[in-house]
């Protein structure tokens, strides 16, 4: 794949690797509070309250202008 390079020039903010851990996290909350409201007989909370991008380690994607050269290759 030596001629393989990315399509659109959207990267993420920070220098992290992955989401991996933090979703990971966020989703053990969400499942320990839908566990919890099941066992209390109260409504579960909202799928959304769970795993904001915003929040996380990489903090969102956002599209790089100028020099594309540089991000579009992998």
């Amino acid at each position: 794949m030596t001629r393989s390079h990315k399509k659109v020039p959207i990267t993420g903010i920070t220098t992290a690797e992955s989401d991996k851990e933090f979703k990971k996290r966020e989703h053990r909350r969400e499942r320990s509070a839908v566990r919890d409201a099941l066992a209390t007989g109260t409504e579960p909370p909202h799928p959304k309250t769970f795993g904001d991008p915003w929040n996380g380690d990489k903090d969102g994607k956002r599209y790089v202008t100028g020099d594309q050269e540089a991000v579009l290759r992998k």
